[in-house]
This record gives structure tokens, C-alpha cells and sequence, in this order.
């Protein structure tokens, strides 16, 4: 029985220091019925010259220009060129493991239609990681060895952006590259669990996810916190809330008062609730804050989080399961 074809999406710009490493793992599957559809974004270092000499030497590599500017428009133009059964993303600067491609395309190919592979991820830095960093890849694997990643997709990406793979017509059905939203690594994510595909359950590594100072990520403005939160907040709205239910936000520090900035533009009531003495009974914004146990007062409400400590986050868990409310239904923690 042949293999199906793998459309490997590559966008890059200015990764000559990784893109060899990027392709050299590329070449190293155990799966070998793959393209990997190379898309140099306006490159002025050697990045273009590298893909291009692997391209010369391995049909499977293609080399193409953007047809427009910046990521997205890379993503787009990298998708029209493929032609694979099914669809991956790859960024020029991680690191596939050898089992990668193997290991997605037996999932989807034993779970069928309307799933979503994904896999582990190790993150590694050459001067070493932040505490931030390891505890993102510890929670993102947690997620991911259970097949449990949309139950905290308003916390972060769930999705590993260069670590999953979907099939071509799925891909298609939530219309995949085609939304000029960022982050669009994010956006996507939210664009699987609308459409509602599972996410298969992995133990394994297959990515080595780089982090460095001038990643895209960490520099570019459609990148920046308050991106995350609109977008949070867009498909919050469109998905999960019940205008019939009252809102509560908890939290009034920093991404509290954006939330509630961001509901307040767009009409939608809330009641604002926090268990900081200091805070409580104060107004913000003309919105009174509340002891958190208003809520006992309101009618099955929905709540969301935005208080960031872990510890906080626990004691907030375990107060919502006395009160026999449910993630995802009755409460949203969305840092």
C-alpha cells in the first residue's frame, strides 16, 4: 500500500544560522513520502541559497518566493504550492525528531477523519531556558499526552504551531491558512476546536522547539499580549458564552482591567469580582468590585479567570469544583 503524501509548510526568513538543521531533520524521517514547501520571505542573509542547494539536490524540497508579505501571506503561498494528503507546518528554525512524520500520519491514519495529530515538544535554548519556558513545555505535554489540549485553550496556545498535522480536507473545512489574524499559530488553534477535531493523545517527543531572542515571536508587535487577548475574547464569545448566564471576570490586576476594557467596548455586561481587601468594593471603570463570593448571588453564572499565580489558580479551581461548576462550561481560566 503506498504512503500518503505529506505537504510539509515551511516559511523562513533570515534562519540561515538554523535552516540547514531544520532541513537536515527534515531529510532524516523514517517517513519518506513527503514535500516540504520552502516560502523565503524577503530573506537578506544566506537562507535562500541553503534551501535552494538542498532543493538541487532532493526533489522534494520546493523552493518558492511569498507571493505577499509577512507570515501569513508565507503560509498561504506555501499551501497553494502543496499538494499532500496531509498538512503540516514546519518552522526553518526547530528541529524534527526522526519519528515525526511517522508517527502523525499513523495516528491520522488510524483515528481517521476529523482528527488532529499533535505531539510533544522540548524546548531548548543554547544559553538554557527560563523557568517560564519549562513550565509551558511541562503543561503543553501534559495536555498533549492526554489528547486534553482545547480543555485550557483560553490560557495559551494549545497547539504546538510547527508539531501538528491535520488531513488535507479537514484543513480545508475550517479554512486553515486563510485568516489574516494574529497570531495566527493561536488563531489556528482556535480554528481545530470550533470545527471540533480531536486532538489524538501522544507520549512522544517530536519537536525541538528553539527559542532564542530574535525569534519572530518574541519581537514582532502581532505577537504582543494584547493580541492574545482579543483573540481570546472574539472566540470566547463566539464559542463558549451564554448571554443568558451572567459574566463574571476574577481578577482586577493588569490583564483583568484589559478584559474588562475589551467587554466594555463591545456592550457585554459583566459583574467583576477579586478577593484582594484592598480592591473590593472600589470602582473601576464605573464597575464595582465584588468578594468573589458574589457570585454564590447570580444564577448560574460563567466566570473568567485572569488571575496569573498557580498557586491562586489552584485555590480558584478547587472553590469552583465546591461549587460544582465545570471548566469550559461555567468557568474559563484565560491566563
Amino acid at each position: 500500500m503506498s504512503q500518503p503524501l505529506v505537504s510539509i509548510v515551511v516559511p523562513f526568513k533570515n534562519t540561515q544560522v538554523f535552516i540547514d538543521e531544520c532541513i537536515a531533520s527534515i531529510l532524516s524521517q523514517t517517513y519518506t513520502n513527503w514535500e516540504a514547501v520552502f516560502i523565503d520571505d524577503y530573506s537578506d542573509d544566506n537562507s535562500y541559497k541553503i534551501v535552494k542547494s538542498h532543493a538541487q539536490t532532493d526533489s522534494r524540497i520546493k523552493l518558492h518566493k511569498n507571493d505577499g508579505n509577512g507570515i501569513i501571506d508565507a503560509l498561504q503561498t506555501a499551501y497553494k504550492q502543496s499538494s499532500g494528503t496531509y498538512i503540516t507546518r514546519m518552522d526553518s528554525d526547530d528541529i524534527m525528531t526522526a519519528i515525526r512524520l511517522e508517527t502523525m500520519v499513523n495516528s491520522l491514519e488510524k483515528h481517521g477523519r476529523k482528527h488532529l495529530a499533535v505531539g510533544q515538544v522540548n524546548y531548548f535554548r543554547a544559553d538554557g531556558l527560563s523557568d517560564g519556558f519549562t513550565r509551558y513545555e511541562h503543561w503543553l505535554n501534559s495536555l498533549t499526552a492526554e489528547g486534553t489540549n482545547y480543555s485550557d485553550i483560553y490560557k495559551e496556545c494549545v497547539i504546538p504551531s510547527p508539531c501538528w498535522m491535520s488531513h488535507r480536507d479537514d484543513f480545508d473545512a475550517c479554512d486553515g491558512f486563510n485568516s489574516n489574524i494574529y497570531p495566527e499559530d493561536y488563531e489556528l488553534a482556535f480554528r481545530f476546536y470550533k470545527a471540533g477535531y480531536n486532538c489524538i493523545p501522544c507520549d512522544k517527543v517530536l519537536l525541538h522547539w528553539r527559542d532564542y531572542s530574535t525569534r519572530t515571536s518574541r519581537t514582532h508587535e502581532h505577537y504582543a499580549e494584547n493580541s492574545f487577548l482579543d483573540l481570546k475574547v472574539h472566540y470566547f464569545l463566539e464559542l463558549n458564552y451564554n448571554a443568558t448566564r451572567p459574566l463574571a471576570i476574577w481578577g482586577a490586576g493588569k490583564k483583568g482591567k484589559t478584559l474588562a476594557k475589551i467587554l466594555l467596548q463591545q456592550n457585554i455586561p459583566f459583574y467583576w469580582i477579586c478577593d484582594n481587601p484592598k480592591k473590593i468594593g472600589k470602582h473601576i471603570y464605573d464597575q464595582e468590585l465584588f468578594n468573589f463570593d458574589y457570585l454564590t448571588e447570580l444564577k448560574q453564572p460563567q466566570s473568567i479567570v485572569t488571575v496569573a499565580n498557580s498557586e491562586a489558580q489552584k485555590e480558584i479551581k478547587s472553590y469552583f469544583e465546591t461549587k460544582n461548576m465545570q471548566p469550559m462550561i461555567d468557568y474559563f481560566f484565560f491566563c
